[in-house]
């Protein structure tokens, strides 16, 4: 329920038009993200939060931002100190100008000798094994492409392809949220779906072939 009610703020109050407009940018005249891995949404979310003028609504704006960033990456919540990482992973993308009442110690700039430690990705490959190699190296190149009808093209090519892959491993059925977020964890942000924007193929399993009956005499 408090998730739902982050998700409707942020509903409310992101400028959506802005952001539907700009997806149609190529991915050249867009700046370089301080964190690739949380996506270009989550980016924005953090430039217009920096936009609010009263700080209690610019807090709660930065909680329901954590909420998204924590959602994209279920499986590290019961890791040690995952909270305070996405603080101060949100304050590196603010570029330490989001000025809000932080609910821990953020790292500052004059401690920031390198970079935090990022989502490690490499670690949970082993779960995504059934893509195969080329499927993580065509979600890589669909990543770097720009956006149109060639890269959505390759992208509904991909889901599908990683729904048919999965009921391998699955013969219950596969919903395609699961595959929209493993899709969005594999390209690092870059590709995002939903179900009100793409629908996937309905694959049935093949029938055994049953043995011709004799007929009887």
């Amino acid at each position: 329920m408090i998730l739902m009610k982050k998700i409707q703020y942020l509903k409310k109050h992101l400028p959506l038009k802005k952001i539907k407009t700009s997806m149609l940018s190529y991915n050249t005249q867009l700046k370089q993200l301080a964190l690739p891995e949380y996506g270009r949404n989550i980016q924005r979310m953090v430039d217009h939060c920096l936009s609010i003028e009263d700080r209690d609504e610019r807090t709660r704006c930065a909680y329901s931002i954590i909420a998204s960033m924590a959602n994209l990456f279920p499986e590290l919540k019961n890791g040690g100190n995952y909270d305070y990482k996405l603080w101060d992973h949100l304050a590196i993308m603010s570029d330490f100008k989001l000025d809000i009442d932080y609910p821990c110690d953020i790292i500052r700039p004059d401690n920031l000798t390198s970079r935090p430690d990022t989502v490690p990705y490499g670690a949970n490959n082993v779960r995504y094994r059934h893509y195969g190699k080329t499927i993580v190296e065509m979600i890589e190149k669909a990543s770097e492409m720009s956006e149109g009808e060639e890269r959505d093209t390759l992208v509904r090519y991909i889901a599908n392809h990683m729904k048919k892959l999965m009921l391998g491993v699955n013969k219950d059925g596969v919903d395609d949220e699961k595959v929209f977020h493993d899709l969005a964890e594999l390209s690092h942000g870059a590709i995002r779906l939903s179900s009100e924007q793409m629908r996937l193929h309905e694959f049935k399993e093949a029938p055994v072939p049953v043995g011709k009956k004799k007929r009887k005499k």
